[in-house]
């Protein structure tokens, strides 16, 4: 049932576009028997229909015009040819990266000529040729029109034939499904048979006497520039125009997805044997794929038979086509064309983006003054500049202070913005500091580093004091410290490695990293990475009741040989389970800004060795090692320390508190304070 309705469709289409193009109807007939029987049977897209298409009947009809019939064969042989060359190439996907605009464009303008040349046909008039001429004249046709009774009757003809299929869709729905185009041939020819009416029908003809198998004569025309420009011309467009429908054709069901090389190298074929035959080019046409759809058609097999119609029809009922009017099929194409116009599709690109929207407009005027070819290069040319102006986004801020100036790019840095680049120059050029930040650009081509690049070495030679170029991917000058720490096993669990800050003034990266080790510091400039930036400031260590506030010029290295002053306490004890309600048995302290160094508890000095760096400072005091478990400190009324500590408040033990059975460690004033809050358990 649904080839029934492709058939329908297809058939007032395949006669008005060959008529519309120039050439004998029969062409038209014979054109979408190839789209059918030939293109059908091919793997693509399993529910598009191809035939003539009406968008490029303008460009047929130009062509014939200047060249001769004779010629559109191997024109169309030659484009068959190089579409299966493209699709051997894998460049159907090539076609779906062209801007929306430019498409949009491309139709509309293949809509406006086809309106403008179908206005003559509608009254049994003569066009012109060309678009703009045909627009120039139309003023004279409205004058032939009042005079004319025979072009006023036709007009009444093909304007009925407009109405039927701008309004048949809101008819009730058992009439709504017979295809629009259908209704007005029928009830046009059916008009045209009464004698008050004298118009020019359609004279059909022998189909097989309208195949021209080309000569070689006519292939070695070929070789004529116009003549190549042609089939490049139809090659773009027929691929374009039919890849274009299959996106469309594939929203319109869930069925197969189209393989568009696959597509690409079917419609080649049929191409092919339709030059071959010396008929008309053909393409994947959106109307009769929408009605193939809306029919429920699921398989090829509905185009292959409305090939098989078509080529019974013209055989044995040739007759009924000469009954149909001109002006009926030039009202059905007017149609067709004005959808493909869409002017609705102008206001809605421009109000959702105006510079897509004048790409279309750009597209369109184009296409429409010159040709469908330079319209869509132009177009296409117009899409790139618009992309590159909007990819070339980029800010320059500028700071000065007295005679040092400073200039942080970001964004996209290509030669569109060039000018801007040199102007943000030269507005520090009289500076004898400045300092050039491009590191935050994004695209850096090489026209702008060039630039960059000379107005330093120029600023260098001319004897400013200082010229600093950050390029993207940069390192600034090491003015902060690295210290890592290793991941220890702590009551057998492992910790995640982490990174925070830690120090006090310019910010220090600290990194973890999982695996044995030993804590080192190391200056930045040992490291191929850059010093990460956190985004926040450093905030002062708070303060613990069982040790001291780091210092300023605090050495990690000194913090790991004389205490634990800024990790756990002992474990068991009131003040360390309160920790680990706190802080969970692992240890691990939330990351905020004013994140913690967790330093290895010395119970498990047996599992870490200290290792010291070669370039850290030295420690008052070594560790010394033992393998013995820690035995918690008894308690005795002897002093702790030293009455005179250091100023630091640390010291050694007395070497009379140095039994078998303590652990090494350093004992200060805290120690007391510690004993006195939370117990003895807490000495160190």
């Amino acid at each position: 049932m649904a080839s029934i309705v492709v058939f329908l469709v297809a058939l007032p289409l395949c006669i008005g576009v060959a008529a519309a193009s120039g050439v004998p109807v029969a062409l038209g007939i014979i054109t979408g028997i190839i789209g059918g029987l030939v293109v059908g049977f091919l793997p693509g897209s399993a529910l598009q229909v191809s035939g003539p298409a009406a968008g490029l009947a303008v460009l047929c009809l130009e062509f014939v015009t200047e060249h001769g019939p004779g010629m559109l064969g191997p024109v169309v042989l030659a484009s068959g040819i190089l579409q299966m060359i493209l699709a051997w190439l894998k460049m159907g996907r090539v076609f779906q990266s062209i801007s929306l605009s430019v498409v949009q464009g491309m139709l509309a303008g293949i809509g406006v000529p086809l309106i403008l040349g179908q206005i003559y046909a509608l009254v049994d008039s003569k066009q012109h040729g060309t678009a703009p001429k045909n627009f120039m004249h139309l003023p004279d046709l409205a004058k032939d029109i009042i005079g004319d009774a025979a072009k006023s009757g036709a007009l009444l003809i093909g304007g009925m034939a407009v109405v039927i299929c701008f309004l048949w869709y809101k008819m009730p729905k058992p009439l709504s499904k017979v295809p629009a185009p259908l209704v007005a041939v029928l009830l046009g020819s059916i008009i045209a048979a009464l004698p008050w009416f004298d118009v020019k029908k359609v004279a059909f003809g022998n189909m097989l006497d309208a195949v021209n198998i080309p000569g070689v004569s006519d292939i070695s025309g070929l070789g004529d520039p116009a003549v190549l420009m042609m089939v490049v011309t139809f090659t773009i467009i027929a691929s374009a125009e039919s890849l274009f429908s299959a996106a469309a054709v594939d929203r319109m069901h869930t069925g197969p997805r189209t393989q568009y090389n696959k597509e690409l190298f079917a419609q080649g074929v049929g191409n092919t044997v339709s030059g071959a035959l010396g008929a008309m080019p053909l393409t994947a046409v959106i109307v009769r794929s929408a009605a193939n759809v809306n029919a429920g058609a699921k398989t090829k097999i509905s185009r292959i038979l409305h090939g098989v119609w078509l080529l019974g029809f013209g055989l044995l009922l040739p007759g009924l086509l000469g009954m149909i009017p001109i002006t009926v099929l030039a009202g059905v194409l007017l149609h067709a064309g004005w959808k493909l116009f869409n002017p609705p599709s102008f206001v809605k690109m421009w109000k959702k983006d105006r510079g897509e929207g004048l790409v279309m407009f750009v597209t369109t005027g184009v296409i429409v003054a010159t040709n469908l070819l330079e319209g869509v290069l132009i177009g296409l040319a117009v899409a790139v500049v618009l992309t590159a102006i909007r990819m070339s986004h980029m800010t320059i801020r500028k700071t000065t202070d007295g005679d040092s100036g400073r200039l942080e790019l970001k964004g996209n840095a290509t030669f569109l913005r060039l000018p801007k680049l040199i102007e943000a120059l030269g507005s520090v050029a009289d500076k004898n500091r400045v300092v050039v930040d491009a590191r935050g650009i994004s695209h850096l081509d090489m026209a702008c580093q060039a630039q960059l690049e000379e107005w330093a070495d120029q600023r260098r030679r001319a004897g400013a004091e200082e010229v600093e170029l950050l390029l993207p991917g940069s390192v600034a000058e090491p003015k902060d410290a690295l210290v890592t720490i290793d991941a220890e096993k702590h009551d057998g669990i492992d910790k995640h490695p982490e990174e925070v800050l830690v120090g006090v003034g310019a910010p220090t990266v600290v990194q973890q990293t999982a695996g044995g080790g030993d804590a080192r510091r190391r200056d930045t400039a040992e490291f191929d990475q850059p010093v990460r930036d956190y985004g926040y400031q450093q905030q002062p260590e708070p303060s613990r009741p069982y040790a001291p506030p780091a210092q300023s010029g605090y050495q990690h290295q000194q913090g790991m040989g004389q205490g634990y002053a800024q990790g756990h306490v002992t474990h068991g004890t009131q003040h360390g389970r309160q920790h680990q309600q706190a802080y969970g048995r692992t240890g691990h302290i939330p990351q905020q800004p004013q994140s913690q160094v967790h330093i290895p508890h010395q119970s498990h000095a047996q599992h870490q060795h200290h290792q010291q760096h070669p370039h850290a400072p030295q420690p008052p005091q070594q560790h010394t090692q033992h393998q013995q478990p820690y035995v918690p400190q008894q308690p005795s009324e002897q002093p702790p320390y030293d009455s005179h500590p250091p100023q630091d408040g640390y010291g050694p033990p007395p070497p009379e508190r140095r039994g078998p059975g303590d652990r090494p460690s350093h004992w200060g004033p805290e120690d007391d304070r510690a004993v006195q809050a939370y117990g003895e358990g807490t000495r160190r």
